[in-house]
């Protein structure tokens, strides 16, 4: 029998709004049951210090030039993570936690990817292990360092005995797919980034109101496509320089196309804009790998946009059935904290948490470095 660990997950996804926090009991292989799910919202300062820095940050020379108000701003996120962590050590004892951080900067062609969490101080503030900087062995070994998820998507599929094959589409700042055949074999997975999810929404959202998203995207359902300027974004996208990433940061798309409209309809077009990617990326990689995939589960922040689920929906063949992943019991907000809790103990087994077919890594590796205090 599988010695059973108890990790905590700590995941600040691109939206850079708040902490997803989820305890589990996990063998690292074949099983996990969740104790604790809750998000810790960023309070005000550290959430305007996130963006304000991201969009500073446009290449790796930047990284440099900002490096001081980068390590403050990471001192000040981790000193958020280890209070997160004193409040739920309450709840059940943790032997190790897996510390993904906030992505700052990645760039899948210089292969860096910037995640703000300092491993050995919150290792010191909590007096527990720690794994941090999950992608840097993977981009040693020539892979983009994302997604990271797909081993815990098959994990969470067999679990709950949903039929395969399938795909798992996660839908947070960026967009990501997970192709799931009828096999076991990890090693069989795909993965990879479909473009853009509640990036440029949120963005388009933050710079006209007081509002840090479209809650359930009930602006884009009072606005209008802006038909001419959605065609010249769409041309703009599709003449992009490297379409060959399987990853993106959200410096990687911009909503200066929307300037000019108003809330309403820049919320509307950037949601249609957001939706034809994904889709189009999703259909052309259907299309290469020449399969055929009946269902497609929906996670992340993004499925609770409503208008922009349904303009998904409305792009593929009705043979393909979209559903969340709540209505398997499964909540659709925890899947990537939970995720890391997971690959934190897979981590520290040794164990392969990123494929070739992945993200592009010459090999099966394994990734995270640990900090014991």
């Amino acid at each position: 029998m599988q010695k059973i660990y108890t990790s905590l997950g700590l995941m600040s996804g691109t939206s850079g709004d708040g902490v997803d926090a989820s305890i589990i009991d996990t063998n690292g292989n074949n099983q996990f049951d969740v104790i604790i799910d809750k998000y810790f919202e960023y309070d005000s300062n550290i959430f305007k210090e996130i963006h304000n820095l991201k969009e500073k940050i446009l290449n790796a020379n930047d990284l440099e030039k900002l490096n001081d108000d980068l390590k403050k701003l990471e001192r000040n996120i981790t000193l958020f993570h280890a209070k997160i962590f004193k409040e739920l050590e309450k709840k059940k004892n943790i032997f190790l936690i897996g510390f993904h951080g906030q992505t700052i900067y990645h760039n899948a062609e210089q292969k860096i990817s910037k995640q703000l969490g300092n491993g050995r101080l919150l290792s010191q503030l909590t007096n527990k292990k720690v794994i941090f900087n999950f992608r840097k062995n993977d981009i040693l070994n020539g892979g983009e360092g994302a997604p990271l998820t797909p081993v815990f998507h098959h994990l969470i599929v067999n679990q709950n005995k949903i039929q395969k094959p399938l795909g798992v589409l996660n839908i947070g700042g960026i967009s990501n797919i997970t192709i799931i055949d009828k096999s076991n074999n990890l090693s069989k997975l795909i993965s990879r980034d479909v473009g853009p999810g509640n990036c440029l929404i949120d963005s388009w959202i933050r710079k006209n109101s007081d509002e840090k998203f479209d809650y359930n995207g009930k602006l884009a359902d009072s606005g209008n496509v802006n038909e001419i300027i959605f065609e010249q974004a769409q041309e703009l996208y599709l003449n992009r320089k490297n379409k060959k990433k399987l990853s993106y940061d959200i410096n990687d798309f911009d909503i200066s196309f929307a300037r000019g409209l108003s809330i309403e309809d820049g919320a509307a077009t950037l949601t249609e804009f957001t939706s034809s990617i994904i889709s189009e990326t999703i259909l052309s990689l259907f299309k290469n790998l020449n399969i055929e995939i009946p269902k497609i589960l929906i996670c992340g922040g993004g499925r609770n946009n409503k208008v922009l689920i349904k303009s998904i929906i409305n792009k593929f063949p009705k043979k393909i059935d979209f559903q969340l992943i709540d209505d398997y019991g499964i909540s659709g907000d925890f899947i990537e904290s939970q995720a890391f809790a997971f690959l934190a103990i897979r981590s520290y087994l040794k164990l392969p948490i990123s494929y070739p077919s992945t993200t592009n890594c010459s090999k099966p590796c394994t990734g995270g470095e640990l900090i014991e205090n």
